[in-house]
């Protein structure tokens, strides 16, 4: 009885190994736990929802009261330029975008600790944890382009001399730019704290900072010199920049400086997938 036994062969439908390759990013896993995705970002949603009295009002009042700061402070007080464009179309378009990407960033960058109890239980891929937080900012970011357009479509409606061609089909671009570049950073982040925890802590001041290294409150075409190539490095400029040039039709934008967004955005992405892919296999043991 024993001998059958033991000749009889294991059929196994999921046989789960460790990763011993840097790049044994095992993508096709994703696929196959795509419901455990959909259900992390159902989670997202609703944990950001609960326990509040104005719900999804809060994609709104922030973008709306940081408009209205920057246009007094950068605006009025300070002067700085628009590039002809009404100072509130202006700064939304810069603050809905740079919110996208600054959320998937800040929430990537935690996402070891924040999850390290459900890591420690059961297994799945844990890529979907950060990539089940770049979808539900998606839908923050979709209600807070919906306010852009409100106000968009105020400012036609009274006359205001707005111009959208081709660029408009670049969008859809821009937003996969940001994600990835908001993954790719976050990931990258995350696999740090795992065993330097003071990243942590600085991560918000330092997006703070990138945020005033970007074209967010200003104008690429207003700098010069030194400046301008310091600020044009920055990947996430010509993200704003295309950003603006797409829906409002104003903004320092080309083939080149398109083709300069994709490749760096590329590489920020994979640099952060090796890096998970090697912290992801023994975080357990040091987080």
């Amino acid at each position: 009885m024993s001998e059958i036994i033991s000749e009889q062969v294991e059929d196994w439908d999921l046989i789960i190994e460790p990763q011993n390759r840097l790049l044994s990013l095992k993508i096709r896993e994703v696929w196959r736990y795509r419901d455990l995705l959909l259900l992390f970002v159902r989670r997202d949603i609703v944990s950001f929802y609960k326990q509040t009295i104005l719900g999804p009002v809060w994609f709104f009042i922030q973008p709306v009261f940081t408009t209205i700061v920057y246009v007094f402070i950068f605006g009025n007080l300070a002067g700085l330029s628009t590039d002809g464009l009404p100072q509130t179309l202006f700064y939304l378009a810069g603050i809905t975008a740079w919110n996208y990407f600054a959320d998937c960033l800040n929430k990537t960058s935690t996402v070891f600790r924040d999850n390290s109890s459900i890591f420690g239980k059961v297994y799945f891929p844990r890529i979907i944890m950060p990539l089940s937080i770049i979808l539900s900012n998606l839908m923050r970011f979709g209600i807070q382009m919906l306010l852009f357009l409100l106000v968009l479509g105020f400012y036609l409606a009274k006359g205001a001399e707005i111009t959208v061609d081709f660029h408009l089909f670049l969008f859809p671009i821009f937003v996969v730019a940001m994600a990835m570049q908001g993954l790719g950073l976050g990931m990258i982040v995350s696999a740090m704290t795992t065993k330097y925890r003071d990243l942590a802590f600085l991560l918000t001041f330092g997006v703070q900072l990138l945020m005033y290294a970007t074209t967010v409150i200003y104008p690429l075409s207003s700098l010069s010199g030194k400046l301008y190539y310091l600020v044009a490095l920055n990947p996430m400029t010509f993200v704003i920049e295309g950003f603006r040039k797409s829906l409002l039709g104003i903004g320092m934008f080309d083939g080149f400086t398109l083709s300069y967004t994709i490749i760096s955005s590329s590489l920020i992405l994979l640099f952060g997938l090796l890096i998970f892919n090697k912290v992801e296999k023994d975080f357990v043991d040091t987080i």
